[in-house]
């Protein structure tokens, strides 16, 4: 059974962003003095008195506005209202009772779904402000003071929203659900992608680069697996990171890469592969992720017959250190080739995971040795005594040997590549650590 879902809704600027990273008690969410800077619906997991749930924070509702992303996130926060087993409506007593306020209680009354209204910034303790009656003219009921800097009353929001939850039903099912970060620079389609995937309008598409600033979760699930798609914020170049928030975004960025287990890093088709991309594509191998490289609007291009294969050879180029990621050519606005994905995912998935016996990584070892002989340094020979496997996700071997300073990294490479021959691992970056004999495994 999925967990409860608790939206939190309101107007720009009344803290909605600094309530959910109190509540999931870290910082997911991107908090800043300017309304309108969480744009799209932002998930996070939590858990009170024993009952684990999803919060989700929205962008700010601005009931009538011509501006084309405030427009886009009125519409996100109605589909996560239309989500939500229960909603948080946060106001500001720092404002007071506005006309907004109104339009917005409004809205979630006729939405037919359980409404807690919290009023925020009661940040001192003691007298009530006497300005917070007035929020009973909503006609929501009871308010409950909060402070979402503090803490204060959010215990108290919690309990009257525990009281909407549906009935717990004990849940052991494993997660086997594969985290997929899909990354890149500003524009490339990461959203288009994600949405065309999920089949629905669920992150904001706009032509405007940088228009996703978080990273935004999404569960997916077909006859293939199931997935959680990581939509991040375009990375620029750190000359052009100038804002606060920008700063913040290329963090959550790497941060989404951190917390996922496959990477799609997306290519424009039309620019082929920038210096921002071997950056973007560097953050994925330098973390140790399975990785495909997507080349995107791929729709775009004219083709002869011998398009596709140039186009490889000069990705292969542009992000030479990562030889072993699959190249995919899709269109997200078309649909071409992103079914393929799904298995592409769970083959590089499989393959980060792999696990290999020491026995047959010896057989290996022996046979590479006689191909080609370890290196000499002043008459003194490389000897490799045994390799093992100290761990997955990325596969990491480690070799004894008697002298590490005669372990060059080029042997090193070769002895990857041999690896890779026998057992595949394509997807996947390798990891090798040089010891010498005696040193203690860990």
């Amino acid at each position: 059974m999925a967990k409860p879902i608790i939206a939190i809704v309101g107007r720009p600027n009344v803290g909605k962003s600094a309530l959910f990273n109190k509540l999931i008690g870290k910082r997911v969410s991107i908090v800043e003095d300017t309304p309108g800077v969480t744009r799209d619906r932002i998930y996070g997991e939590s858990d009170w008195n024993g009952r684990k749930f999803t919060l989700i924070d929205t962008g700010g509702i601005e009931p009538r506005t011509d501006s084309q992303i405030l427009t886009f996130m009125r519409e996100q926060a109605e589909i996560a209202i239309s989500h939500a087993d229960v909603i948080v409506f946060l106001t500001d007593i720092k404002t007071g009772l506005t006309a907004s306020d109104e339009e917005v209680a409004s809205m979630l009354q006729r939405s037919g779904k359980p409404v807690v209204l919290a009023v925020n910034k009661m940040d001192s303790t003691g007298a009530v402000d006497p300005d917070f009656y007035e929020f009973y003219n909503l006609g929501l009921g009871d308010p409950i003071a909060i402070s979402a800097v503090h803490g204060h009353g959010t215990g108290d929001l919690l309990d009257e929203c525990v009281k909407y939850f549906p009935p717990d039903v004990e849940e052991d099912e494993e997660d086997d659900r594969i985290q997929v970060a899909v990354i890149g620079k500003p524009n490339v389609g990461k959203s288009s992608l994600t949405n065309r995937i999920l089949g629905q309008q669920r992150t904001i598409v706009s032509d405007v680069a940088g228009t996703t600033r978080d990273a935004i979760d999404s569960y997916f699930e077909n006859d293939k697996g199931r997935y959680v798609f990581i939509d991040t914020a375009g990375m620029r170049k750190k000359s052009r990171v100038d804002e606060a928030i920008e700063r913040y975004s290329v963090l959550r960025a790497q941060m989404a890469i951190e917390r996922s287990d496959v990477c799609l890093i997306l290519i424009d088709a039309q620019e082929g592969v920038t210096e921002q991309d071997t950056k973007v594509a560097g953050l994925a191998h330098e973390a140790g992720k399975a990785s495909i490289i997507v080349v995107n609007k791929w729709d775009l291009i004219e083709k002869d017959g011998k398009t596709m294969e140039k186009m490889r050879e000069e990705v292969r180029q542009g992000l030479s250190f990562m030889p072993y990621a699959p190249i995919l050519f899709i269109s997200a606005l078309t649909g071409q080739r992103v079914d393929r994905l799904f298995e592409l995912i769970n083959y590089v998935n499989d393959q980060a995971g792999t696990r290999i016996t020491t026995g047959m990584l010896n057989s290996v070892l022996a046979d590479a040795q006689t191909r080609v002989q370890p290196p000499t340094d002043k008459g003194r020979r490389l000897k490799i005594y045994y390799m093992t496997q100290a761990g997955t996700r990325p596969p990491h071997f480690v070799c004894f040997c008697n002298d590490a300073r005669l372990f060059h990294f080029s042997y090193q490479r070769y002895l990857e590549n041999q690896i890779r021959s026998a057992f595949g691992l394509e997807g996947t970056p390798i990891r090798m650590t040089i010891r010498e004999k005696g040193d203690k495994e860990e």
